[in-house]
């Protein structure tokens, strides 16, 4: 009786109390990208014209959404008519930090650092495999939910790695005088892309029947 009990007991306590240490290494992994895709978009800097401004608004709004994680636990009360001056302009700045699409303005803003270096397709492809990667560690970090929930999805993430990797190759083709390695580029890209509209139509379907 005392060995199975002494058995039980740890694995009944595991799942409790590693949620929240899954839950902070998905914060960090979401920052960690974040920060990654500015340097990755960045280097090497170009800083000319409006490339500046550019860079101040992805590390703006990448500061801004790591913050938006790190306070997302804060408690906020329901009514603050009876809260001093600076709590309520604090509660204000919480609300509108916690509010604002920083992840959204962040992947715009890389994509414009991105965008003023010569073409570089495969760069540009880890790029954006990075930004999504960003963008669901995000989404888990601020639902609180756990890497498998993707499962469902994982046919429609390969399709796009898959597309992304057809574009980077498609990139680094010679735009004159298309060959018949262009062609077969083509051909495997149109393939593709029916492959991916067969796996994203199940869920459009789903979503419409659920409506």
């Amino acid at each position: 009786m005392n060995g199975p009990a002494m058995r039980q007991l740890p694995a009944s306590r595991v799942p409790v109390s590693r949620v929240p240490v899954q839950a902070g290494a998905i914060t960090i992994a979401a920052v960690l990208l974040g920060a990654g895709c500015v340097v990755w978009a960045a280097v090497p800097l170009a800083v000319k014209g409006w490339g500046g401004f550019a860079l101040f608004l992805a590390i703006f709004t990448v500061t801004a959404g790591a913050l938006r994680l790190a306070l997302i636990a804060v408690p906020v009360p329901e009514d603050s008519f009876l809260l001093s001056g600076p709590v309520r302009a604090g509660l204000r700045a919480l609300e509108l930090l916690r509010q604002a699409p920083w992840e959204e303005g962040a992947v715009l803003a890389v994509l414009w650092l991105e965008v003023r270096h010569p073409s570089r397709p495969w760069h540009t492809a880890v790029l954006g495999a990075a930004l999504i990667a960003y963008l669901l560690a995000t989404h888990l970090a601020e639902s609180g939910a756990q890497p498998p929930v993707l499962r469902p999805h994982t046919r429609v993430l390969a399709a796009g790695a898959v597309l992304l990797a057809l574009g980077a190759g498609a990139g680094m083709l010679p735009a004159a005088a298309p060959g018949a390695g262009s062609a077969l580029l083509r051909l495997v890209a149109a393939g593709a892309l029916i492959a991916a509209g067969a796996l994203v139509l199940p869920y459009v379907v789903r979503g419409e029947n659920q409506g």
